[in-house]
């Protein structure tokens, strides 16, 4: 054990106290695999194995890779081991991820055989992947003739990343956010579609998906980050044995290159589908969007999440209200805001239900309104709450879904991938220090929007207008393109083409040996489970329930009342009633003063309803209304 842990050199250890975790980076010596391992008593133990994967096209190569990828491995040879191993696991998450310039398979569990079960799979699945021709025909993208076995009848295009993506493009969000790619970011990765244009997804060859596995998928481009309490030198045992040293160095350095910066802002018109009934009335989407700082400065990245707060938090923010309250729109747009997912930092604003000729009334609207924060500047009261506002995103445990862990990894995953200091992008501590000193200075906030917007040329001005004919055209190009294809077939391809599909349908129906897969026994699993202890106190002559959990400092409040009987028509008003009740004034605050009030005393409050049985009659079911908050 100890040679093999050897294959890797410790680079860096601190403490974050803020996480209650102990950072651990270390390097293997062979192929330069990176291993961030974030120490904590947590017995829910997490791995995730990240790679850079940078397309060059819209092909969906990436997205693609990640599915075939889990379609069987060298020592697991089995069509679906993920799903198969659902079913043989006690795990509290397992997944796959595909960003636009990183991809992850991350898994978490509390027992630690399984964990070390799925890691064994996890590791096979990346780096021994099958790749069989017939997972990208199913996983990607093939011909098939729409009645399969007669080559007279239309050809068509099927596939599972094909069907996704075409699903996934006809959001107006999606097109809205690739367009701003597209504008952007012209010579980099984020002016494609990592996840794939339905178009241009049938053009990746079998041969082009193997080519990118092979340079992106291997170690010396590999970032693993694991988190609990099972030791790095476990850890690190594991994945020497069970991958790292089967590889030499690949020597390939990939990664993504700064954009070239705009010397002047750009305005792009483009056109989204839409139907002939929902074109009715003004739908045009008007957005302006900026490339900021790059992620690997975690200073620049903290002050730029705290401008966004500052224009956006809410409606008491600047920005927010000018949008909201224009009738050059509707409604805000859905990409307002700030995205850091990616190396350099996107800032984006704008307005829906527009038209055309409204672009410059935007333009000024949204400029006047940050000149107006450089002018002006924000209450130093305000800046402070803010910043209490990330500091609490910083420290909360929980939500989304996610392992706490894996939340964790997920924050510090793209500093990671763009080999900056994954340590500092989690202690924010330093910063928010540093940070807290800045905004008594009422220059900084004036000095940060001039330099990171207002006197920033990398922008664009972004018109997107319905197009009730650009569906329709893009089925009739579908076609004609099926058509040409059909038209130089060969008997022997058309064959194949049959074949193909029928090795598909019979390749369903096999069952695949479930025990060649790991798996846990009854006897793996503990008798007692942990119960939450709690205790009751009278407060204001109602009965307080504390249940005492790490937190990391933090305090989660919940009102819980039974719901009256409703009538149909209070029931259909319930949703609107939860949403709109905490943006509203309170006695003589305004909703404004309401808003920034919340953004001053805690993380938000949140209205919502639920329904809950008996605990001794799962049919005896009541309503309940519960308003929660945190801080």
């Amino acid at each position: 054990m100890n040679a093999d842990v050897s294959a890797f050199t410790l680079v860096k250890t601190t403490t974050i106290e803020s996480l209650n975790i102990q950072y651990e980076e270390y390097e293997h010596l062979t192929t330069g695999a990176r291993h961030i391992h974030l120490a904590s008593d947590n017995n829910e133990n997490v791995f995730m194995v990240a790679l850079r994967t940078v397309p060059t096209d819209s092909t969906g190569v990436a997205h693609i890779l990640e599915h075939t990828s889990l379609c069987g491995s060298k020592r697991f040879p089995v069509r679906d081991p993920f799903f198969m191993m659902i079913r043989r696991s006690l795990n509290t998450f397992m997944n796959a991820f595909t960003s636009s310039d990183w991809t992850a398979y991350p898994f978490a569990s509390q027992n630690k055989k399984d964990f070390n079960n799925l890691l064994e799979v996890y590791l096979d699945a990346v780096f021994f992947a099958r790749l069989d021709p017939l997972d990208f025909s199913q996983e990607g993208h093939r011909l098939e003739f729409e009645e399969p076995t007669n080559p007279e009848s239309d050809l068509v295009y099927k596939g599972v990343v094909f069907n996704e993506m075409k699903g996934a493009m006809s959001s107006i969000s999606s097109q809205l956010w690739q367009a701003v790619g597209e504008s952007l970011f012209p010579d980099t990765t984020y002016g494609v579609n990592s996840g794939g244009e339905p178009e241009n997804i049938t053009d990746l060859s079998y041969e082009q998906l193997q080519d990118f596995y092979q340079t992106h998928y291997h170690p010396d481009n590999a970032t693993f980050v694991t988190f609990g309490d099972i030791s790095a030198k476990e850890h690190q045992f594991k994945i020497q044995e069970f991958a790292l040293r089967h590889f030499a160095p690949l020597n390939k350095r990939i990664e993504v290159p700064l954009q070239d910066k705009f010397d002047d802002a750009i305005r792009v018109t483009k056109q989204f589908p839409i139907s002939e009934e929902e074109a009715q009335g003004d739908k045009t989407h008007l957005v302006m969007a900026w490339v900021l700082g790059n992620i690997r400065d975690p200073l620049e990245l903290m002050s730029t999440h705290l401008l966004s707060a500052v224009l956006f938090e809410n409606s008491a923010s600047p920005l927010q209200l000018a949008l909201e309250t224009t009738d050059i729109g509707t409604a805000p747009s859905p990409l307002c805001g700030m995205d850091d997912s990616g190396l350099e930092m996107v800032f984006v604003c704008g307005v829906e239900g527009s038209s055309e000729d409204k672009l410059e009334q935007l333009e000024a609207l949204v400029l006047n309104t940050l000149q107006g924060v450089a002018d002006n500047g924000v209450d130093t009261a305000r800046m402070t709450a803010l910043l209490d506002q990330l500091e609490l995103q910083q420290r909360e445990v929980g939500g989304g879904g996610y392992p706490y862990g894996l939340q964790i990894m997920l924050s510090c995953l793209p500093t990671a991938i763009h080999r900056g200091d994954a340590a500092a992008a989690l202690n924010i501590d330093p910063i928010l220090t540093q940070l807290r000193e800045s905004i008594q200075d009422p220059n900084f906030i004036k000095s940060l929007v001039k330099r990171l917007l207002i006197d920033n040329q990398h922008r664009v001005s972004l018109v997107m207008t319905p197009d009730t004919k650009l569906s329709q055209q893009r089925i009739e190009e579908e076609k004609q393109k099926l058509a040409a294809i059909k038209a130089t077939l060969t008997e022997d391809e058309k064959q194949n083409i049959i074949t193909t599909a029928a090795a598909l349908k019979e390749r369903q129906t096999v069952d695949d040996d479930p025990e060649i897969l790991p798996k846990v026994d009854l006897s793996d699993i503990p008798p007692v489970t942990d119960t939450p202890t709690f205790s009751e106190q009278k407060i204001a002559n109602r009965t307080a329930t504390f249940y005492p959990q790490g937190t990391n400092g933090l305090s989660y409040q919940q009102v819980i009342t039974q719901l009256p009987t409703l009538n149909e028509q209070q029931s259909a008003l319930l949703g609107i009633h939860n949403r709109v009740l905490t943006d509203l004034g309170v006695g003589s605050k305004d909703y404004l003063a309401t808003q920034n009030w919340q953004t001053q005393v805690c993380g938000g409050i949140n209205a919502q309803s639920s329904i809950r049985s008996n605990l001794n009659n799962e049919q005896n079911v009541s309503g309940y209304f519960t308003l929660s908050a945190k801080g």
